[in-house]
């Protein structure tokens, strides 16, 4: 662990830039687990004679949750093809799909998957901020 602290790590993508893209991923992944906490809370039961009548009290905050997937997808759709790859290398090192010690050849594979669907990739990982973060702590940035 000692060596991966005192290696010295030329990342593209700054700490700081990770660091709220954790912060942001975990807001989403909050506000799905709040939602659905026991999975049943959004079922509508009718029988032959009802109708549902929702009027969708909840869209403000619908619409809230969504502008921060919106924003983190722009903010990862910003980043230019060396960062996205180092974005999906630490996700990949975090998942503990590469050691902190493959940083090279994680960063190159994730290059050749190319830039265009990053956020989609990303985004569609509930565990995004936790893995994240792991990634960072793993190379002690």
């Amino acid at each position: 662990m000692q060596q991966q602290l005192d290696r010295e790590w030329d990342l593209t993508i700054g700490p700081d830039t990770v660091r709220l893209f954790i912060e942001k991923a975990k807001a989403i992944s909050a506000a799905v687990n709040e939602d659905y906490a026991d999975g049943s809370e959004h079922e509508v039961e009718l029988d032959g004679n009802s109708r549902d009548n929702h009027h969708h009290d909840g869209l403000a905050e619908e619409k809230t949750d969504d502008l921060t997937a919106e924003e983190l997808r722009q903010l990862i759709d910003d980043l230019n093809v060396d960062e996205a790859a180092e974005l999906i290398a630490l996700m990949w090192i975090g998942r503990g799909d590469y050691d902190a010690d493959e940083w090279t050849e994680a960063v190159n594979e994730a290059r050749q998957r190319g830039n265009r669907r990053t956020s989609k990739y990303l985004l569609g990982m509930p565990l995004l901020g936790d893995w994240l973060e792991e990634g960072l702590e793993a190379l002690g940035a």
